[in-house]
């Protein structure tokens, strides 16, 4: 096995994380207000809109693996988690999708600008009693003639409120179950198409969301990406790439968390010596560091044997519960060591923990991750 990263991989993972702390530093990232259209033109600048996007369409034409490196830079380098998971989310639930199912003409049509940041995409599954379980969809889409008559809402689409363009499901053919479920590229001023206002959320708070409606909502044939039933097929490829790549940001963000947290150990003094020379607080900086080289190990594995073309399910919800549970506790521990400095909002530290708890649940919750592994286990 050889567990060490080429050049190209290494110059692009010091590249990516010397622009972000340049261009898109503390001064200039507030994780409590919403990003900007600058801040998303400057990522498409920076090309971490178009990481894995074959090079002819305007992207880097990277692998999953080098992909996942290059998104782990800019978690480790930008201090806002949710233009971190906000520039993710679009690359694999938006433009992904585009570069494996879409035909020449849409590719041509919309990769260009969604990679450079010209438009902004948004992916649109989740419904109010469809979270996790996609076969209760309501959306429906009816063919009639060139178009597809639209119907349903979504409750929660990231990007949503500032999105030009959305990735939909929505139900065919209701009779064929997991084959009757279609994706459509959505233009935001589709007549029929109403954007709801911007909700809270305890995490990810710079991330806009909220609900879309559909009402005699007229798509384009054209904008079906795929064939019509294809839709779950795609929506799980995506979910390979998301699960793997996009959390690679959260491994950026728990070494960005354990250099910090070293940093005022050896720095804070209490009964005469550093925090670190106390065990208790030694060993919890120990066990950061633990789960986040495992969890580390399990993604990027799940990363190769993906671009390997092998069966890469069971490795991928491996990592994904990994990271997502090491990002949690590494939080905890985080404001644990810290104190009192560690729940004052001021200092951001409880703002990685809330950045991390929305990990366990989207893309599939921790509980659907070991439900996939003990399935993979025969159970």
């Amino acid at each position: 096995m050889d567990f060490s990263w080429t050049q190209e991989q290494d110059e692009l993972y010091n590249r990516i994380l010397s622009l972000v702390r340049n261009k898109l530093d503390a001064g200039d990232t507030d994780p409590h207000q919403p990003w900007t259209r600058a801040q998303w033109l400057l990522c498409g600048d920076l090309k971490l809109l178009g990481l894995s996007v074959p090079t002819r369409y305007g992207g880097c034409g990277y692998d999953a693996l080098t992909t996942a490196r290059a998104i782990e830079a800019f978690g480790r380098g930008c201090e806002d988690m949710g233009l971190v998971f906000s520039v993710s989310a679009v690359l694999f639930e938006c433009v992904m999708p585009i570069v494996e199912y879409g035909d020449e003409l849409m590719r041509n049509r919309m990769l260009y600008d969604l990679c450079s940041g010209k438009r902004i995409g948004a992916n649109a599954i989740t419904e109010e009693n469809a979270g996790s379980d996609i076969f209760a969809l309501k959306a429906r889409a009816v063919l009639d003639g060139d178009s597809y008559i639209l119907e349903g809402q979504k409750s929660y689409v990231s990007n949503g409120p500032v999105a030009d363009l959305f990735v939909v499901y929505a139900i065919t053919n209701p009779a064929h179950g997991y084959l009757g479920i279609t994706a459509f590229a959505v233009e935001k001023d589709t007549p029929g198409l109403s954007i709801g206002e911007p909700f809270r959320k305890m995490g990810l708070t710079s991330t806009p969301a909220c609900r879309i409606t559909f009402n005699a909502c007229r798509v384009p044939v054209a904008n079906r990406i795929g064939k019509e039933g294809q839709g779950s097929q795609i929506f799980k490829q995506s979910m390979q790439w998301e699960r793997s790549c996009l959390f690679a940001g959260y491994l950026g963000q728990m070494e960005r968390q354990l250099e910090r947290t070293i940093t005022y150990a050896k720095e804070r003094r209490q009964f005469g010596k550093s925090l670190g020379k106390h065990q208790a607080i030694a060993h919890r900086l120990a066990d950061m560091k633990v789960r986040l080289e495992a969890a580390r190990l399990l993604l990027y594995r799940a990363c190769w044997r993906f671009d390997q073309g092998q069966d890469a399910l069971l490795d991928i919800s491996l990592a994904k519960l990994a990271v997502s549970q090491a990002a949690v506790m590494g939080g905890l521990d985080a404001i644990h060591i810290h104190g009192s400095t560690g729940i004052n909002c001021e200092h951001g530290i409880e703002q990685m923990l809330r950045d991390a708890i929305p990990s366990t649940i989207f893309s599939g919750t921790s509980e659907m991750q070991r439900d996939i592994i003990a399935s993979e286990l025969g159970l």
